[in-house]
């Protein structure tokens, strides 16, 4: 397998992708490639401190433009052809020479989800690809989908995104039958503006799919779904006031336990880092663009070097499971003029 990474992508690159490529490279069977993507002095440079310049797994292609964190996606995509982001999708075209299987990056996630788009195209009977997310809850990881790839999204966008959403947490997570739901102000039947209402309707009429209706906010957490359902704005807006809210709980808690009892931090220390690591996003490395033709992971912009080398681990298991062959299945049993545009 070829696994493609942005190496010049996100706030800590590319010295922090380059170690968890490294980190990776000893997790991955011996006939897998990492192909890294970027300016190739600095990638040389970075294998060669650390052993791996010649290492027969490790591949470089040369590009020698950034798209950066703040630039306009589609305009940087059209003119810096020669960035990291857009050189890499291109090799995951179905047209690519010497094609890539997955594609990680940790830069411009606007950009990634043009690019992604633009050149692996979208899977059959896909409308609109979302950004699938997993996020940890005090029931057991779940699955989010749109958290910003699609901020004005039709009601047939969001039907889709149940039924994506719903084949990665079967396939992934390993949920039997994932209980699948759609974000809302209440759980009344009435609540909602027409789209919701609108994009209910539709999922209702959909074979075999374990659809519970509306989820609110604390739901979410409280384990009432394992597959919820939103437009962009509000997935993102969900998925960083999570972060930032389990991020801030701990250093309150080792901050109050440190003042009160220092003894107890050090015989609490194990649980803690146990505790963080199972809320903590580096451990999910990455969130697939699901819909498109191809593996595209986007990871997190404040990505360190395990949240990279969990993203091509996760990469690599997305693209064995056969995920995009069984979204194409699940839908072929919707009828399309259910989802049309």
């Amino acid at each position: 397998m070829r696994i493609a990474v942005d190496v010049m992508g996100g706030d800590n690159a590319p010295d922090q992708i380059l170690k968890g490529c490294i980190q990776a490279i000893p997790l991955l069977s011996h006939d897998d490639r990492l192909v890294l993507v970027g300016d190739e002095d600095t990638i040389r440079d970075g294998l060669s401190e650390r052993g791996h310049l010649k290492d027969p797994r490790v591949e470089i292609v040369p590009t020698t433009e950034v798209i950066g964190m703040d630039d306009p996606p589609v305009e940087a995509m059209k003119a810096k052809k020669n960035s990291s982001i857009v050189v890499m999708n291109q090799m995951a075209s179905p047209r690519a020479h010497n094609k890539v299987d997955v594609v990680i990056s940790a830069g411009n996630t606007g950009a990634c989800v043009a690019a992604s788009q633009y050149f692996m195209r979208r899977l059959p009977g896909v409308v609109r690809p979302g950004i699938c997310v997993t996020v940890p809850t005090f029931s057991g990881p779940i699955v989010l989908i749109d958290v910003g790839a699609n901020i004005e999204p039709k009601p047939s966008h969001l039907a889709q995104y149940g039924v994506m959403g719903e084949v990665y947490a079967r396939e992934i997570l390993g949920i039997k039958t994932p209980r699948v739901a759609l974000m809302n102000v209440g759980g009344e039947e009435q609540k909602g503006t027409d789209l919701m209402r609108h994009a209910r309707d539709m999922i209702r009429q959909f074979d075999n799919l374990n659809f519970t209706g509306f989820v609110e906010g604390r739901g979410v957490f409280n384990g009432e779904a394992d597959v919820v359902i939103t437009d962009g704005v509000v997935g993102n807006v969900m998925l960083k006031l999570a972060e930032g809210l389990s991020s801030g709980i701990f250093k309150a808690l080792a901050h109050q336990v440190l003042e009160s009892d220092p003894e107890l931090v050090m015989r609490l220390e194990s649980v803690i880092k146990s505790l963080y690591a199972k809320y903590d996003y580096h451990e999910y490395g990455g969130a697939p663009l699901l819909g498109v033709n191809g593996v595209s992971l986007i990871s997190h912009g404040s990505s360190k070097d395990r949240t990279i080398k969990n993203a091509i681990l996760r990469g690599k298991a997305f693209a064995e499971a056969r995920i995009n062959e069984k979204i194409v299945e699940r839908l072929a049993s919707v009828k399309m003029e259910q989802v049309e545009a």
